[in-house]
């Protein structure tokens, strides 16, 4: 829980607190201090406010609820990633002011209270649109491609207790994706899913190759989940059967680049990152499936569990796969039928999922900003750089990415832009406008997206150091 606020029955007072469980207490709490707030915080809402009171009260409400909602990145650069007008990201505004909406009660004893409450509301609604405003966009639907596996998975999830507001579509620029059927409003829950329908470490516990996997040192509950994957995909007789159907056969993410693309990242951090991930699976194939195929063949058959196969179920639930809290505390690595469908944006519509329900042991997708029919409705992955989705998920987020990050070690200006200068030129020339794109593979492209995404970044920081020096200069030497 980030923080906790309530309604003090007595006095209709507001009262914030930050919870000590939040793993980044320590940190907030001194950000807090730089606002001139405490981790625990009281707003008055006796009597009737005027105009300026509530926008005081809005603000001391934002303030905290921004802070209360940062993430492991935006904790890590504290006010350095804050803007003038406080936003520290899109992510993060939008988490703070569902987070304040899901929070505020209008159900009070006095009228004064409701009324100041429901303005409260409106203030927050207005925020959210203001932030968000800009970034609407009705998918463009290829109504070409019949989504015949995909309607087979949303009727057998209606018959398995799945809840949902969406449709699936192939969405120009993405792929397969969600799409608002209805118009959705703030808190309206796109899709609701039953504890019975998502695949987690259970259906391995009540599997035949348990017994074996739970004797072998190191073995975790991911990786033995992975293996029942790769056998229980081919079982026709499957209650997950509707939503292996409807996996695609290659997920094309960084872990299936060809050399040509390989080559086409020289000069990159993601060369890198790629190789290393290969090689760590590769170690893993090597030291745990030829064993299990030679002395269980029978529950571990070879053609199953061939090194293809171990890719393709290692991308899917690089891609697929979510980290979600069931009612005993314990996080489990899952996949979602459905729900896998929702793709990433920086603006996402859906930033708060993860945890079942105890009243009825599903789990929901609530919205934190509207959505309106026939526009596509995103999901948040987590605070991941470009290269981390390109190399497990497959794709480069649209528009700019807050988590795009360069490693390096700090040091003055002067020392900084040599480096960075090496960088550009290990980065090569930008690619020829000339260069046969159609008939380019789609490893290469995206690594070539990436590539430009990442000389724009490096030139951007150079530009910076240079100013950076000249701005120094200018006051040592006037």
């Amino acid at each position: 829980m980030v923080g906790a606020l309530n309604i003090m029955s007595e006095t209709g007072d507001l009262c914030l607190e930050l919870s000590e469980d939040d793993p980044f207490y320590q940190e907030k709490k001194k950000l807090l201090s730089c606002k001139g707030l405490g981790v625990k915080e009281t707003l008055s809402l006796s009597g009737s406010l005027s105009q300026q009171s509530l926008n005081v009260a809005f603000e001391k409400l934002l303030q905290f609820g921004r802070i209360a909602n940062l993430d492991k990145v935006e904790v890590y650069f504290g006010e350095d990633a804050c803007t003038s007008a406080g936003l520290y990201s899109v992510r993060n505004e939008i988490s703070a002011l569902s987070w304040i909406l899901s929070l505020i009660s209008v159900s009070c004893e006095t009228q004064t209270q409701t009324e100041t409450l429901e303005a409260l509301r409106e203030a927050v609604k207005s925020k959210i649109s203001e932030v968000v405003g800009e970034e609407k966009e009705e998918a463009r639907v290829d109504y070409s491609y019949r989504c015949e596996k995909e309607s087979r998975l949303v009727e057998w999830g209606q018959n398995n207790g799945v809840k949902s507001k969406l449709q699936i579509a192939q969405i120009d620029g993405y792929g397969r994706g969600a799409v608002a059927s209805q118009d959705l409003k703030i808190g309206d829950v796109a899709i609701e899913i039953p504890i019975s329908s998502i695949i987690s470490e259970e259906c391995v516990n009540n599997s035949d190759m348990y017994p074996i996997l739970e004797k072998i040192d190191g073995m975790t509950s991911e990786t033995m989940l992975l293996l029942w994957t790769m056998r229980e995909k081919h079982n026709i007789e499957s209650k997950f059967k509707p939503y292996f159907d409807s996996l695609q056969e290659n997920f094309c993410t960084g872990l299936s680049f060809g050399v040509d693309a390989i080559m086409a990242l020289d000069g990159t951090l993601l060369l890198d990152e790629i190789m290393q991930a290969k090689e760590l699976l590769r170690e893993r194939y090597d030291e745990l499936i030829p064993l299990l195929s030679n002395n269980h063949e029978h529950i571990f058959p070879p053609e199953l569990y061939t090194w293809e196969h171990y890719v393709w179920a290692c991308e899917l639930y690089y891609s697929n796969s979510m980290q979600i809290k069931f009612p005993d505390g314990k996080l489990k690595t899952c996949l979602v039928p459905v729900a896998g469908f929702l793709n990433h944006s920086v603006h996402p519509h859906i930033v708060k999922y993860g945890k079942v329900d105890l009243e009825t042991s599903s789990l929901k997708f609530p919205l934190s900003r509207p959505c309106n029919k026939g526009e596509q409705c995103f999901l948040s992955y987590g605070n991941y750089s470009s290269s981390h989705l390109l190399t497990f998920y497959g794709f480069l987020p649209k528009g700019d990415n807050p988590y795009d990050i360069i490693p390096l070690e700090m040091g003055v200006l002067e020392n900084l832009r040599p480096t960075f200068d090496d960088m550009m030129q290990n980065l090569g020339d930008a690619v020829d406008d000339s260069m046969d794109r159609e008939n380019t593979g789609w490893d290469v492209k995206m690594a070539i997206k990436f590539k430009e995404r990442q000389r724009k970044i490096v030139s951007s920081i150079l530009d910076s150091c240079s100013a950076g020096i000249t701005l120094v200069h200018g006051h040592l030497f006037p």
